[in-house]
């Protein structure tokens, strides 16, 4: 093996190739973010078991991003490459379930869905994410992050703004008790074309740089094959993970915590809260009354309303994480960042989207609460991955993306298995607002953890022309 590998500077439309693919990862977070609790209620969900069954999307990402980091690591073909063929296949399985779990005829089999779903969509992002740090030198790498950010936000946007839309161009957003409404199945289904195709344009429009030396690269692989040394592997390598990573998790543990509780409870919290509109309880009502029927079929049409303008209003998270993604990218592609400032007061203003949505009356005023939401959720796309990715060995680097992970998802399954409902229950009050006051409130503590970090080569990289380490 060579003692020094260099990585040339790339173009834009390089790096918006490589990136691309996450349009059609984000149209399946969003569409899955933004309706799946509309979906539980509308299947007879309770309002406080919906974070229980949201375990799946956090617990499918413990147990797949890291072993699908370990298994890229591994993976070269000379015409597939190292991560293509795993955004290849998550993305088949992503299109296929989103096609089928709006047609889910019951509630265990809709939460059954989502297992497949998140686990079938983590297949293919924790490739993409190591495929930037793959092809960009460290001097890009801010530039690289904030260019995923950038497509991340056009897809929620559009993602959460397709059921309205659907129903503004005539399709009903109206269903029997236990039916998902056309307008959300519709949706769905442009969702899986969009994933697909998205994924299959990076495909094909990206190279990836093969081993430095293969042979080593293959007799380093024979060595530790097997399943027992991948997982021994994933252990060492979790307790030999850097400083700045551990310290990265804290920021990441309070951030996605946050970010859970909106995905779950926004939908509830806001129809209820803002809108006076919430979910009705098909057995309050007597549904063999013809009067007591339309009564049930009013606050129906009601809540569906309102909780078509919450997925639009929350899309604006997206629209916004975007334009922060696009200042920064021009900014990031001639100056140095500093990214641990630029985290924390993203973070901060996140924190005060989420408590602002307490003080509402006016429901079109939520779009400013998503504004400022979008501005923490674009740092948090970016931010943390450009700083981790100057702190871990370059070879392992989609094990450790993989087991950065971690600190994404066991703040949600805490969160899912009681921890939301709990908190949110004794510190604030019952009302399911107060999820979203929680949220405020962890984020503006994830951004007071950026004070942890101090090694200067991960808060701000200089930029220079080539990159190169030994």
């Amino acid at each position: 093996m060579t003692e020094f590998q260099r990585k040339p500077k790339l173009s834009f439309w390089s790096i918006f190739n490589m990136s691309f693919g996450f349009l059609g990862i984000q149209f399946g977070f969003a569409l899955q973010g933004g309706f799946m609790s509309r979906i539980f209620q509308t299947l007879g969900a309770s309002q406080d078991s919906i974070p229980a069954l949201w375990i799946a999307a956090p617990l499918t990402g413990l147990l797949v991003q890291p072993i699908i980091g370990y298994m890229s690591d591994r993976t070269w073909h000379p015409r597939w490459g190292r991560r293509k063929p795993f955004f290849l296949v998550g993305a088949i399985l992503s299109t296929i379930v989103l096609f089928f779990l709006p047609n889910s005829p019951v509630l265990w089999v809709a939460a059954g869905c989502l297992w497949v779903l998140d686990a079938s969509i983590n297949i293919t992002m924790e490739p993409f994410r190591a495929l930037v740090a793959d092809k960009l030198p460290d001097s890009q790498r801010s530039y690289g992050f904030v260019m995923q950010t950038l497509i991340i936000g056009v897809g929620t946007w559009i993602a959460s703004n397709l059921p309205w839309l659907i129903n503004q161009l005539g399709v009903s957003n109206e269903a029997l008790p236990g039916i998902i409404p056309m307008s959300v199945k519709i949706a769905f289904a442009i969702g899986g074309v969009v994933f697909l195709g998205s994924v299959l344009y990076t495909i094909f429009t990206t190279s990836e740089y093969p081993p430095d030396d293969l042979k080593e690269f293959k007799k380093e692989n024979e060595a530790s094959k097997g399943f027992l040394n991948g997982f021994n592997e994933i252990f060492y390598s979790i307790g030999k993970m850097p400083k700045t990573m551990k310290l990265l998790g804290v920021i990441q543990f309070f951030s996605w915590f946050a970010f859970f509780a909106m995905w779950s409870l926004a939908t509830p919290a806001l129809t209820t809260h803002v809108f006076h509109a919430p979910a009705p309880v098909e057995s309050a009502f007597n549904m063999a009354d013809e009067g007591s029927k339309a009564l049930f079929m009013a606050a129906n049409k009601a809540y569906n309303n309102a909780a078509d303008l919450v997925g639009s209003y929350m899309g604006m998270y997206g629209l916004s994480s975007m334009a922060f993604a696009l200042l920064l990218t021009f900014y990031a592609a001639k100056r140095s960042i500093n990214r641990k400032y630029i985290h924390m007061f993203s973070l901060f203003a996140g924190g005060l989207g989420f408590i602002s949505m307490y003080f509402i009356q006016e429901p079109s005023q939520l779009i400013y609460s998503f504004i400022l939401i979008g501005i923490s959720w674009g740092s948090i796309l970016s931010m943390p991955y450009a700083m981790l990715s100057s702190a871990i060995n370059p070879k392992k680097m989609g094990i450790y993306m993989g087991i950065f992970n971690m600190f994404i998802v066991i703040p949600q399954i805490i969160a899912a298995t009681g921890g939301l409902n709990y908190l949110y229950h004794v510190i604030f009050g019952s009302a399911v607002i107060n999820a979203m006051i929680l949220a405020g409130t962890s984020l503006i503590i994830g951004g007071l953890a950026n004070f942890l970090i101090t090694d200067k080569k991960v808060i701000t990289h200089q930029a220079e022309d080539t990159e190169v380490w030994s």
